[in-house]
Formats: structure tokens, C-alpha cells, sequence
């Protein structure tokens, strides 16, 4: 195969909402371009884009896809992306891999909630955005409604490059509205030529040079005006709209002849800034996108392959690489050998022999290449910012479903939390379940399946995971137990005086000898220390760990042969949950810092459910058209937010949590859930 120029590739990622067509544009794309011969469909399983096994069962996206097409000598490398909120870390991922994202909206559904979640993601990234008008066949397609509120919610830079000519069941093709055929319809004329000039007008305002000229007259190539239309998509101030039906090939053609002229190529997108390895304040280094440039690209997914093991997904920033020279990983900080180095279309892969700046290739077998490493040149090292994922907030405790199975269940969810970086797995210290998190209750779903699939074949059980609350004293008390047994032979005893005394908030445990005249010898206060603990752990009125006191042991009593360090443990675990009853208990609960963007219309009915949740609302703002509300509220009250949210915003809204602190629970919650814990604690008793 040829090598790849860099000028040459168009690198983009299609997103959007789910449902909106994205998948069949990227097989529409694929067919014509002639890499297939037949359109490949989701619904049927025959799509090359949704190849993984659970895509086809649940006949949707659920992981990017690379692909790689051929178009008038350039070079399309395309990332389909899910369009479903469960999934937008794959997006995350895939953005890292282009320079434009081409935001997928349908016909007959306008801008919806992902809509702005990929234009705000892709925005932050400084990646040129383009829209694609989709459905443009379809019942209800509204060309002039969806374009109308694209440039009413993103801006007046949104302009049209393929202009419609009909729609809905009149639809027959589309215009170019930059370079006119000479046989324009005559219905559209009119329309093509006004966007036409805007469409002129304003790429010409984003470049200096060519205002300059334009003001004083002087005629400008429409070879400029392309040049100057790419560098202004890279820059953010043209947002090309192009409109297509996919599934009947009207519209994709003229969409990817537009693409390849205005779309930049990786050589003229925003560099890549990265630092150099090691120091608080590392040098900002800057590599230029060009193939004799040193080597450095990063790691943008991986997954694992049945046939060809763990695969690593890279894009080149810049250099060249061939398998002869390896790879550096700057994260390790050592040198890897390199097998095959391969171009990926969908779940096959073509080996290559080099890959210069601005490809995207995957290597095989690398195990501890992981996503956001940065892989370079060991003479000339750099470091690429993570990246940065959305934080996942749906929690679940789970376990095997067969006895035995918890080590290989450890194991696959360890595999899958090092591919999906929206997913995390590990034990709760305190309660010592196995909590896995992930972005909703689909997506944990579709975890769930994955590991009862091959290679796994493992079970598992989800539940609700226990919150992890405190126990803590409020006032001083004082304890006391004699322990004495006797059986035949030696028997025990032990007789423990303690004090209790409350600590700031975050103090957690203290213990004092004051023991003076030998009233305990001396070792046994260790076993004092210990019966104490022991029982902290285990808590005193409802299970949960007790925190924040001092503990005084400053009297007792001991037998010279009956004394033993057991007798002194019992007595003073027994001691210690006397006084602790007495020091007025409270339970304490998590408090989570809570963030929730909605659209306006929702405010009132949001910041009201909040304060029901005994939430405190501790600010509100906005953002472009989305309003911000910013909450306290305890993590009991929103354990399960995420489906509860969807359900009052019909999808519209999203949030972010963080753990704030303690305090304590309002006394009638917290017989509530003292009740439990004694119910529970006799039920496991009998």
C-alpha cells in the first residue's frame, strides 16, 4: 500500500444524539467510496460499523468504530461514535483521534440533548464542528426548522455548504452552495445563491488578507476562498451543514466532495501541545504535524481482540513509525517491542509497514499500553494531557453468581475497567463489597453482558450498594465491665473503666492510657486498645464504623492467674459499647457535592426535587441556553439520580457528584435506619 501524506487525510469523528442515523451514514460513506458493495444495516447485523456482538443483539452503538475510506486522492479516516449519553466516553475517546466532529442531527428531531453535549465537548477540545442534516427523506424532515435552531443555539457561524432540494418524501438531491452547478434548480436558486454569499461573505471575514482585498475590490480565486474555508472550520468560525439521506445515497457523495476541500488535514489543524516528561513545571513542547518531525502520538482506546489479543488504538500527532523501531511509552518511561503495526477497518485490521503524522493505527499484545499513554521518542520525550472522560455516577454492589467465581469475576472487571475508562471497579474499604460504577444502569447492563460472554463466562449479581455510613458520639459518658468466668481449671477475668469524649469532625480515633498504680499491667492495656477497636469496626447501634472520640482507660481490675489479654478484650469491647450508648449516638451520613445542568423549562421542578431530597442549594447558573444548579444533598437521597433525572427531564438533563463531607443524620432518618440494621442483624441471628 501506499504511503499516506499527511495533507492528504481527512481525520473526523461522527456524533450526535442516538437514533439519529449516524451509524448508516458511516456504512453510507463506506459504499460510496466502493470499500463495500452493499449498504450494511444495524437493525439486520450486517453493519461493518456495529460489529461487536452485543451491538448486533441490541442494534445499537456501544463502542467507536475506525474505519478508513478512499475519496478524489484523499484519505477519509472516520470514528463512528454511540450516540447514547451511557456510552459518551467513547466519543471522549475518539475525539482525540481527529481534528472535526460532524455532529449528526436528524431531520425530523433537531437539536437534542447530546446535540450540545458533543458541540460543547468538541468546542473544548479546539476541534473544527460541522453539522449533517440526516433523514432528510424522512415523514416529518424540516430542513429550514433544524437549521433554524442550530444557528438560533450554536450560532450564526452554522451555514449551510449542501443546500436541500425538497424534502421528506419530496426529496431528490442537494446543491453546493460554495461552487454552484451552472444547472441549479430553478426552486432552490434563489436560496442557494443568498447562502451562497453569506456562505463567501463569511469566510472571508475570518481571514484578514482576504478582507482586506475583498474591501478594496479585488477578485478572489475559489481556490482561496476553499484554502480559507478549511482554516476557518479548524478555527471555529464556519460551521459547514451538509443534508443527506443515507440510506438512499442522496446527498453523501456531494457531502464528502465538500468535506475534503474545507475539512482541515491533520497538518492544518490545532497542534497537539504536550510538556516534557518529569518537573511541576514542565516545558510546553509543541511537535509540528509533519512526518520527519520526532515520533509522539497517544493511545486513545483499547480493546481486547479474541484472535489477536489486547489492541491499543493511537493516533500520530507526529513523525513516522515503523515496527522496527518500537515504541517508548512515556507514562512506564521505557521502550516496547513493536510486532505489527496495523490500519483498522472496523473489526478487521490491514498490516502496514510505516505510519507517518496524522494517521490512526493499532498495535497487538502490548499489555500495559493503556488509554491516554503517550508514546514518543525516548531521545526527544513528551507527555500528552490525559484524557478527560466523564466521571461515571451509577453505583452497584455486585458478586458472583456461583460460590467460587469471585477471583475471575475480580479479574474480568479489572480487564474491562483498563478499555472503558468510564467504568471502575474496586472494594469499598468499609463495606467491604465489590462496587462497580459506570455511567447508567444500560451501561452496566451492557458490562454485565460482556462478562457473561466469552472469554469471561462469568455470572454476576447486582445489588444496591450499602451507604456508607458512620457512627460518632455527641456528648462524654463513661463505661464499665467486669468479665469474669469460671469453668473448672483457669478462668478469666477482667474489669475495664473507660471514657468517652467526642472529636471534631474528621479526628477519628484516640486512646489514652491513664492507668496509675498497676490497676491493669501494663500488658494488658494493649488488649484494652484492642477490644476497643475491634468493636469500632463493627459499630454499636447500627453496623457501621464508629468515628470521632477519645476513649480513657484509667481503671480496672486483674487477677494474677485468672488475668488474660482475651478477658481484658471482652471487657472492654463490652465497657466501650456501654459508654457509647450513653454518649447520646448519632449516625453519620455522606454528603455528596452535586452539580445538575438542565434546560431552563426544568429549574423549578429540579431545585424543588433537590430540596426534597434534603437537599441545600448552594448556587445557580447558567450556561449558554442550560441552567446550572449546584447542591448538598446526601448520597442516600441521590443513589440513584441518574435514572430518576432522566425520567423528570425526559433525557434533557445531566449531573455531576462529588463527596463533600459528613454530618450527622436527622434524628428521624436515623431511626429508620437503626430499625433496619436490628431487623437485618435478626434475621442473621436466627
Amino acid at each position: 500500500m501506499a504511503a499516506l501524506k499527511t495533507e492528504d487525510l481527512r481525520n473526523f469523528a461522527i456524533a450526535g444524539h442516538g437514533s439519529v442515523g449516524k451509524t448508516i451514514l458511516a456504512e453510507a460513506i463506506l459504499l460510496e467510496a466502493k470499500v463495500t458493495n452493499r449498504l450494511g444495516r444495524p437493525d439486520e447485523g450486517s453493519s461493518i460499523v456495529d460489529f461487536d456482538d452485543e451491538e448486533k443483539h441490541r442494534k445499537f452503538s456501544i463502542y467507536s468504530t475506525i474505519l478508513h475510506a478512499p475519496w478524489k486522492g484523499r484519505e477519509l479516516q472516520i470514528v463512528d461514535t454511540p450516540g447514547y449519553d451511557d456510552f459518551f466516553g467513547e466519543a471522549v475517546g475518539a475525539f482525540a483521534a481527529v481534528e472535526t466532529v460532524l455532529v449528526a442531527v436528524a431531520a425530523d428531531a433537531g437539536v437534542q440533548v447530546n446535540t450540545r453535549r458533543v458541540w460543547k465537548k468538541a468546542g473544548e477540545l479546539g476541534l473544527g464542528r460541522a453539522f449533517v442534516i440526516t433523514r432528510m427523506d424522512g415523514e416529518n424532515a424540516k430542513f429550514a426548522d433544524v437549521l433554524g435552531a442550530l444557528q438560533a443555539t450554536f450560532g450564526n457561524a452554522v451555514v449551510p455548504i449542501t443546500y436541500p432540494v425538497g424534502e421528506a418524501a419530496s426529496f431528490s438531491g442537494v446543491v453546493n452552495t460554495l461552487n454552484p452547478p451552472a444547472d441549479v434548480p430553478a426552486e432552490v436558486a434563489s436560496q442557494v445563491a443568498e447562502v451562497g454569499e453569506t456562505l463567501r461573505e463569511s469566510i472571508i471575514e475570518s481571514d484578514e488578507d482576504l478582507m482586506t482585498r475583498y474591501l478594496e475590490e479585488e477578485e478572489i480565486a475559489p481556490e482561496e476562498i476553499m484554502a480559507a474555508a478549511s482554516k476557518a472550520v479548524a478555527q471555529g468560525t464556519l460551521v459547514p451543514v451538509f443534508c443527506c439521506a443515507a440510506e438512499k445515497g442522496i446527498g453523501v457523495g456531494e457531502m464528502l466532495d465538500a468535506l475534503v476541500s474545507i475539512f482541515p488535514s491533520p497538518a492544518d489543524g490545532l497542534p497537539r501541545q504536550g510538556s516534557k516528561p518529569g518537573g511541576e513545571e514542565a516545558e510546553t513542547v509543541t511537535l509540528p504535524p509533519a512526518p520527519d518531525a520526532p515520533f509522539s502520538a497517544q493511545v486513545f482506546k483499547t480493546l481486547y481482540d479474541p484472535f489477536v489479543g489486547k489492541l491499543a488504538y493511537f493516533r500520530i500527532y507526529s513523525g513516522t513509525l515503523r515496527p522496527e523501531d518500537g515504541l517508548y511509552n512515556a507514562r512506564e518511561g521505557k521502550r516496547e517491542k513493536l510486532g505489527h503495526l496495523y490500519r483498522v477497518q472496523g473489526e478487521k485490521q490491514e498490516e502496514v509497514d510505516s505510519a507517518a503524522a496524522g494517521q490512526i493505527v493499532a498495535v497487538a499484545k502490548i499489555e500495559n499500553l493503556e488509554v491516554s499513554d503517550t508514546l514518543c521518542s525516548d531521545a526527544e520525550p513528551v507527555v500528552y494531557p490525559p484524557l478527560a472522560f466523564p466521571t461515571p455516577m451509577v453505583s452497584r454492589a455486585a458478586e458472583p453468581k456461583t460460590r467460587g467465581d469471585e477471583q475471575r469475576m475480580s479479574t474480568a472487571l479489572a480487564r474491562i475497567a483498563s478499555q472503558d475508562k468510564t467504568f471502575l471497579e474496586g472494594r469499598d474499604p468499609q463495606t467491604g463489597e465489590l462496587v462497580i460504577t459506570g455511567m447508567s444502569d444500560l451501561h452496566l447492563q451492557v458490562i454485565m453482558s460482556k462478562l457473561s460472554a466469552k472469554p469471561f463466562e462469568v455470572e454476576m449479581v447486582l445489588k444496591e450498594p450499602r451507604i456508607p455510613y458512620k457512627e460518632t458520639i455527641t456528648a462524654k459518658a463513661d463505661g464499665h465491665y467486669r468479665h469474669k468466668k469460671q469453668t473448672g481449671g483457669r478462668g478469666q477475668f477482667a474489669e475495664v473503666y473507660l471514657r468517652l469524649e467526642p472529636l471534631e469532625r474528621g479526628g477519628e480515633f484516640e486512646f489514652v492510657d491513664e492507668i496509675y498504680g498497676g490497676s491493669i499491667p501494663r500488658q494488658f492495656v494493649p488488649a484494652v486498645e484492642k477490644g476497643v477497636r475491634e468493636t469500632m469496626v463493627q459499630g454499636v447501634i447500627a453496623g457501621y464504623p464508629a468515628v470521632d472520640f477519645r476513649v480513657a482507660v484509667y481503671d480496672g481490675k486483674h487477677h494474677d492467674v485468672d488475668s488474660s489479654e482475651a478477658a481484658f478484650k471482652i471487657a472492654s469491647a463490652r465497657a466501650f459499647s456501654q459508654a457509647f450508648r450513653d454518649a447520646r449516638p448519632v449516625l453519620l451520613e455522606p454528603i455528596v457535592n452535586i452539580e445538575v445542568t438542565i434546560p431552563t423549562k426544568y429549574m423549578g421542578d429540579i431545585s424543588g426535587d433537590l430540596s426534597g431530597r434534603r437537599g441545600r442549594i448552594q448556587g445557580m447558573g447558567t450556561e449558554g441556553d442550560q441552567q446550572i444548579i449546584q447542591a448538598q444533598v446526601p448520597l442516600a437521597a441521590v443513589a440513584n439520580y441518574s435514572t430518576q433525572l432522566r425520567s423528570m427531564t425526559g433525557g434533557e438533563g445531566s449531573y455531576t457528584m462529588e463527596f463533600s463531607h459528613y454530618e450527622a443524620v436527622p434524628a428521624n432518618v436515623q431511626q429508620e435506619i437503626v430499625a433496619k440494621a436490628g431487623k437485618a442483624k435478626a434475621g442473621d441471628d436466627e
